[in-house]
Formats: structure tokens, C-alpha cells, sequence
């Protein structure tokens, strides 16, 4: 069973940066894609940000020039970089792999982002 672990979640004021890791307990570049989702109180699940096998990067609107996501095959381990963070972006942060038709999840780490 594949297992993914964040980290670095916390707390940090409007404007502050924090950064993401998430190390799986497998081989990173045997998966499709990997990518962070976020969930908000109340809110659905949503897409942040996502990169393929081949270091395609891709974002929600709302994090485009804030946040980057980035892989290190070495240490197996995939990175979200966030700045310019705002308070909407306060949510669980959500690490996911993709292999095939299986998907994996890590366990969430939170954010929050006081104004």
C-alpha cells in the first residue's frame, strides 16, 4: 500500500509563505501524476496544484503566480511552495499520487492564514 506524508503545515499571517513536503513510501517517478488538493470548511475538495511524471505543472486560477509545485526523485518527495498566501487560501492541504486507475492519499496537513 502505497503511503504519502505531509508536513509543513501551520499557522501564518496574510502574506507569509510556508512550504508543503510530501515523501511517499514509493518510487515518485512511477506515479502519473502527483499533485495537492485543499479542502476549506464547507467546501468541496478542489484541485491546487498538480505535476506530471514528466514535470508538467499546472494550477488552480486563484494560485497562479503564488504557489509552485515542484518533485525531487531522489528524496521521493513532492513540494508545494506558497506565497503571498491569503486568509481564502486557509483550507487542509491534501497530498495525492496517481498510478493507472489507483489513487493515493496522504492524511492532510492544515493551513491556516490569519488576516
Amino acid at each position: 500500500q502505497v503511503q504519502l506524508v505531509e508536513s509543513g503545515g501551520g499557522l501564518v499571517e496574510a502574506g507569509g509563505s510556508l512550504s508543503l513536503s510530501c515523501t511517499a513510501s514509493e518510487r515518485i517517478f512511477t506515479f502519473n501524476n502527483m499533485g495537492w488538493y485543499r479542502q476549506a470548511p464547507g467546501k468541496q475538495r478542489e484541485l491546487v496544484a498538480d505535476i506530471t511524471s514528466g514535470d508538467i505543472q499546472s494550477y488552480v486560477d486563484s494560485v497562479k503566480g503564488r504557489f509552485t509545485i515542484s518533485r525531487d526523485n531522489a528524496k521521493n518527495t513532492v513540494y508545494l511552495q506558497m506565497n503571498s498566501l491569503k486568509p481564502e487560501d486557509t483550507a487542509v492541504y491534501y497530498c495525492n499520487a496517481n498510478r493507472g486507475l489507483f489513487g493515493y492519499w496522504g492524511q492532510g496537513t492544515q493551513v491556516t492564514v490569519s488576516s
